[in-house]
């Protein structure tokens, strides 16, 4: 008489139990992950920026270094261009923190935003662990041969403080390279005018029209123009002279010692993604940049290397928020 009572108590035990375990399956990917078995699928680098651009190189250097170190496993990267690489932000601070999205962030979405921005989408702070800076890039302030008389620093500014104003391209508000002229016209006593463009295409097209007379362009977007010919270097934003381009000199050197700045890279992941993936994350980006392929290209490409530990990266992005806010403050520039 009390078999069948019995048999339907287990039934019930039975499928309380596939219940239990199946509501589980979702938290067993980050022990698994922390267990040593990351990756086990391919992961996503989101990029804020377009096909082409100098996140968009970083970006794609990682990716095959790090699938090559992976078995081949993948790493897709995934162009989101758009409001300054904010959108792309703001997508992987909402995502799954288990190691498989992660963020080419830089200097402008991670440093400067915050205090450009009266309301961000997300919180650089909170909403991400740092894990590695991998590259950075100086600016060169060129200008068009062509359109511009001068030739060095001194005739520039001079041949400036006779125009009716100075318009400086930019690639964007809110980036390094904007606030750069700012620094610029602090340092000289001009006052540029920002003329911001939405590509790095746009930006060249008004500088080889006549249409703004400079701007802060990378190194590795500046590079291959100046060697052909078609823009002019005039200094170098970096701490020391550019390998790409060697005979450029430094605004410091050229009288403006306060005068030195650029753009970092580096990738970031979702807050509370385990402290193990972000430790295996660190130690193959390390290895893919300072590796010696690595870091040729990297470096044939414009950047300068790093490969930095995650704690050094949170220094720099704490450090670098302090330093462009007072910039951002000075200019009362906001975007919003």
């Amino acid at each position: 008489m009390t078999t069948a009572p019995r048999s339907a108590a287990r039934r019930r035990a039975l499928i309380a139990a596939a219940l239990i375990g199946a509501t589980a399956l979702p938290f067993a990917a980050p022990a698994f992950a922390q267990a040593g078995a990351y990756p086990s699928r391919p992961v996503r680098l989101v990029v804020g920026f377009p096909a082409g651009s100098g996140p968009d190189i970083v970006a794609r250097l990682l990716a095959q270094k790090l699938s090559e170190g992976w078995g081949n496993l993948g790493v897709v990267v995934d162009n989101k261009p758009g409001a300054g690489g904010l959108i792309a932000a703001a997508e992987v601070a909402r995502a799954q923190p288990d190691g498989y999205t992660l963020l080419l962030g830089e200097t402008g979405q991670l440093a400067i935003a915050p205090s450009s921005y009266g309301k961000l989408p997300y919180d650089p702070k909170k909403d991400f662990v740092p894990v590695s800076q991998v590259a950075t890039s100086n600016f060169m302030l060129v200008v068009n041969p062509a359109k511009v008389p001068a030739r060095n620093m001194q005739q520039f500014v001079a041949w400036s403080r006779e125009q009716k104003g100075l318009f400086m391209g930019t690639f964007g508000a809110g980036t390094p390279g904007h606030f750069g002229a700012y620094l610029f016209g602090d340092a000289t006593g001009l006052k540029p005018e920002p003329v911001h463009y939405k590509t790095t295409g746009d930006a060249l097209g008004g500088l080889f029209s006549g249409d703004v007379a400079a701007a802060f362009a990378s190194v590795g977007l500046s590079a291959a123009n100046v060697k052909a010919g078609k823009l002019l270097a005039l200094a170098s934003s970096g701490e020391a002279r550019s390998a790409s381009l060697p005979d450029v000199p430094t605004l410091r050197e050229q009288g403006y010692p306060q005068l030195a700045f650029n753009a970092w890279f580096g990738v970031v992941a979702p807050a509370r993604t385990p402290p193990e993936v972000v430790a295996q994350l660190e130690t193959a980006l390390r290895k893919a940049v300072q590796s010696p392929d690595g870091k040729a290209r990297l470096e044939e490409a414009g950047f300068g290397v790093t490969g930095t530990s995650a704690q050094d990266f949170a220094q720099v992005i704490a450090a670098d928020t302090v330093r462009w806010g007072k910039v951002v403050a000075a200019t009362g520039f906001k975007a919003d």
